[in-house]
């Protein structure tokens, strides 16, 4: 199907050019969220006539949707979650946790504005860029931990999985010393007076 853009969309054109696209693709989310025409002499007329505010209504766009980046590009949002002692999590973090943290904090996302490849599923700190506008993108840091302390620590620059490593470590080593203790208590103890 052949469609005038009214707007950039990513991996297909710019404002204003003709691409051929999948049916489906046009009628199930170009057509109706408003970011295509088809394209016909009518469409063409009109898109032509109306160039000049369209235009203007995404440039305005563009803009308020940098102002409203600037305020959250580079913030860093803490999500409190279960993990294993490697640092797997238990479940995992997706779009729709980041915009209800995000939100939380006061800032307003849609989940579809937030770009993340697979969900996360480890601990740590993770860059996730979030595209407010076609022209807008941004990014913001998710620390992932499973404790305010831990995710403050993280901040710092530690990298709290291989300190649970190491007092893991630590604490196995210190567990077979005392058993070895133990052992060799029961070794040199006397024995009963047997005969």
């Amino acid at each position: 199907m052949q469609i005038i853009l009214l707007e950039r969309v990513e991996n297909l054109g710019n404002l204003g050019d003709e691409v051929s696209v999948k049916n489906g693709f046009a009628r199930n989310f170009l057509l109706p969220k408003g970011k295509a025409l088809v394209a016909n002499a009518k469409n063409r007329a009109r898109f032509e006539a109306e160039r000049e505010i369209i235009e203007k209504r995404n440039a305005e766009a563009r803009e308020n949707a940098a102002q409203s980046g600037t305020d959250l590009d580079g913030t860093t949002f803490v999500i409190i979650r279960q993990s294993g002692a490697t640092g797997q999590l238990y479940g995992s973090v997706a779009a729709r946790d980041i915009v209800e943290v995000a939100g939380e904090n006061g800032h307003k996302l849609k989940r579809e504005q937030v770009r993340l490849n697979a969900p996360i599923k480890s601990l740590g700190l993770h860059e996730v860029s979030i595209r407010l506008h076609a022209e807008v993108s941004i990014t913001i840091t998710v620390n992932v931990a499973r404790s305010p302390d831990e995710a403050e620590r993280q901040e710092a620059g530690e990298n709290v999985i291989d300190t649970i490593a190491t007092e893991a470590q630590a604490a196995d080593e210190e567990q077979a010393i005392a058993m070895a203790a133990a052992a060799a208590e029961l070794d040199t103890s006397p024995e009963g007076d047997e005969e």
